[in-house]
């Protein structure tokens, strides 16, 4: 037993080393998370409410349409700007081989989707921190907590108590903004995916409809 004393004193110290950093951490994932929490209300009020486009009639307004008609027609669209500029790029190879075309389409859709999962990166990454540090900040406090109930110090029984309560409360608060924002903005961002891969999709039928008319 004596040789564990050094070793619960080395534990004992980086435990309460941890709890000033701990709980600086958990107020700046709070303070993030009500960041992203802006960011999601300025994006459904603006973004979101203005994007009202009905896929199936734009789709329909593509048909049979030269390639400068169709590029008048999305830019007058309501479609994101970068959903304008993935179509756009396509409209720009044109007089690429479909095949080649298809994987224009895949790339351009796996960096949309990249975009988005690295936004969405953020608030996932928090969710899973804040409860955690929470956890911490709430047990480091606990052992002082314990030492003063032995030694007949209410006061600091109820100060560490306090500590870890409220280092709870900031963890679960943080977490579950961040979750909240999260699972609104991939319900979001998978419609925005959808739309873009229906529009590609009819695009390049109408693309090579008109090449084939071309060729002939």
């Amino acid at each position: 037993m004596t040789a564990l004393l050094p070793l619960k004193e080395i534990m004992h110290a980086v435990s309460s080393g941890l709890l000033i950093p701990t709980i600086a951490v958990l107020l700046i994932l709070l303070a993030l998370s009500l960041v992203e929490l802006g960011g999601l209300l300025v994006e459904a009020l603006t973004e979101r409410r203005k994007m009202k486009v009905n896929v199936p009639e734009l789709i329909n307004d593509l048909q049979d349409k030269s390639v400068a008609e169709i590029m008048q027609q999305i830019e007058t669209s309501k479609l994101f700007k970068r959903q304008k500029q993935a179509l756009r790029e396509m409209l720009h190879n044109q007089d690429l081989p479909a095949a080649s075309m298809q994987a224009l389409a895949r790339r351009l859709l796996a960096e949309e989707e990249l975009n988005y999962v690295r936004i969405t990166n953020r608030t996932d990454l928090i969710t899973r921190l804040g409860p955690m540090l929470g956890l911490m900040a709430t047990l480091i406090p606990l052992g002082p907590g314990l030492i003063a109930l032995g030694e007949g110090d209410p006061k600091g029984l109820a100060d560490a108590l306090l500590t870890a309560f409220d280092a709870t409360v900031t963890g679960l608060a943080a977490g579950g903004i961040a979750f909240t924002v999260s699972r609104l903005r991939k319900r979001w961002y998978e419609d925005y995916l959808s739309t873009l891969e229906s529009l590609m999709e009819s695009l390049m039928e109408v693309l090579g409809r008109g090449r084939r008319i071309e060729e002939k």
